[in-house]
């Protein structure tokens, strides 16, 4: 999905040069615009009484009256426009004095270009208007002033895109408050399914949010993109897991406190289960795994769970939906529970269990919290979170509470075959101390592979050997008085 659009006026943006000649570097350069350049307004104002010629332009098109507005300097400005300059003048690259004083915010040049006739309408590259940089830039009485000269409140730049949008993304709840009086349609969506409402959820902005809620935003609207991207929310993504998946959880309790619902899953997911990813993203290629989001208020995550049970969030809410793919693990019937011993969160799932979570509940294959910790359903094994002591220790704090470690999933897997998935070998030596029992566990599962065999790649995907695996898994196999296979079973059928 794009993000709103941070465009900076500068001077190399393509454009057309609208009133200015062109001209060659060895021309002789603009007197009065290097005086405004350098805010000589003393200079700029006997050149203008010398009769020098106002339009001219600096080599990129810049002229005095573009530099009065970045100064933001009403008085030159109106000396500038009365000599002759056009008020609408554009540089080469087809910026103009409204355009500018609308980026850096000042009222005031933009307010004596108004009232000179500069058209509030205008638009820059990407049809980018007046009132989406006025907007951007935080500054509620030039969006008025804005307005008040015929600014569209609800023009759309290229990406569809308003200035409601612009102001709710950079948190400007005076702005947003603003546009909402004069008509922005705060329920335009884009094909990403954001509105101007989850733009503020987002980035944090609770104040901008709040506004929109005021003027009438549903809190458990969700949101249903057009287009899909890795960018893309999830078909059914409410404001509470989108403000929750950016780690904003101070203002996840405030849209509960208006209504949202903690136990909402359309989306697939519900804000406890979410809270498992945020906690402990995926690796991909970092080791150490990628940052959590930075998120913003006062409230932590681990508070942030307690706040939301507290609330009304079911702590052992199973997911409805979900995927059938025995290669990752099955999303359907999963509790926060369950998400958190699969990411080796300690810290939150003694949270969970605190709060009342089941440790025994399983997903839909039959996969309780122990098997999950252990592996099972891990794909890639270094792209998952969560260290080998990570999983050593939450292992052993499943089985303090009285998890089973000889559980078996409907697919015929094991804490050893889990183990096996990770290629945490000391894992599967710490699951033989624990009481897996080999005469159990070396067994196919519905892949046609032991524990041993998954070790060895006999597995979905691309898969490196784990020796030291394959050596912990035959060190319990020989203590046990069970010879290692050295051969792999006859295959069985299994789709991915």
């Amino acid at each position: 999905m794009k993000s709103i659009c941070s465009i900076v006026l500068v001077l190399s943006t393509a454009g057309t040069l609208a009133f200015t000649p062109a001209r060659t570097p060895a021309q002789t350069p603009a007197p009065l615009a290097t005086a405004a350049e350098h805010q000589q307004w003393g200079r700029l104002s006997n050149l203008i009484d010398d009769d020098v010629a106002v339009d001219q332009a600096q080599p990129d098109g810049m002229t005095a009256l573009h530099w009065a507005a970045r100064w933001n300097h009403p008085i030159a400005i109106s000396r500038l426009v009365a000599a002759g300059q056009p008020v609408d003048a554009a540089t080469d690259y087809g910026v103009t004095p409204l355009a500018i004083a609308c980026r850096y915010g000042n009222l005031n040049a933009a307010t004596a270009l108004l009232d000179l006739g500069a058209d509030a309408t205008q638009q820059t590259s990407g049809d980018e208007t007046m009132l989406m940089h006025a907007a951007r830039v935080g500054n509620a009485s030039l969006v008025r002033a804005l307005i008040d000269h015929g600014a569209l409140v609800n023009a759309k730049q290229r990406d569809d895109q308003t200035a409601l949008m612009w102001a709710a993304e950079a948190g400007h709840a005076d702005v947003v408050g603003v546009l909402i009086d004069n008509g922005a349609d705060f329920r335009h969506a884009l094909r990403s399914g954001f509105t101007a409402f989850y733009f503020a959820v987002r980035q944090g902005h609770a104040d901008a949010a709040a506004k929109l809620l005021d003027a009438g935003v549903d809190v458990n609207d969700r949101m249903n993109p057009q287009s899909r991207s890795e960018r893309s929310p999830r078909k059914g993504t409410t404001a509470l897991l989108l403000a929750v998946e950016s780690g904003h959880f101070e203002l996840a309790l405030q849209l509960v406190d208006r209504g949202a619902d903690p136990n909402d899953q359309r989306s697939g997911f519900a804000p406890l289960h979410a809270l498992s990813w945020v906690r402990r993203p995926s690796r991909g290629d970092n080791a150490a795994g990628d940052p959590p989001p930075q998120g913003s208020g006062t409230v932590g995550s681990l508070q942030f769970a307690r706040e939301l049970v507290a609330r009304g969030a079911d702590v052992n809410l199973q997911l409805t939906q979900g995927n059938y793919r025995k290669a990752k693990l099955t999303e359907k019937g999963a509790t926060p529970m369950l998400f958190a011993a699969f990411t080796s969160d300690l810290p939150y799932a003694q949270t969970l269990k605190e709060l009342g979570a089941d440790i025994q509940l399983a997903n839909v294959d039959g996969t309780t919290p122990i098997l999950a910790a252990a592996g099972v359903g891990i794909f890639v094994a270094d792209e998952y979170p969560g260290t080998e002591d990570q999983t050593l220790a939450m292992i052993d704090q499943i089985v303090e509470w009285g998890g089973r470690i000889n559980d078996t999933d409907q697919h015929g897997e094991t804490v050893v075959h889990g183990a096996a998935y990770r290629s945490f070998p000391r894992v599967v030596d710490r699951l033989v101390e624990l009481g897996a029992k080999p005469e159990h566990w070396y067994r196919d599962n519905s892949l046609g592979s032991t524990p041993r065999q998954l070790a060895q790649g006999k597995r979905p995907g691309s898969f490196k050997p784990n020796k030291a695996t394959v050596a912990a898994i035959d060190r319990a196999l020989k203590a046990a008085g069970i010879e290692p296979e050295e051969w792999e079973r006859p295959k069985k059928t299994s789709q991915y």
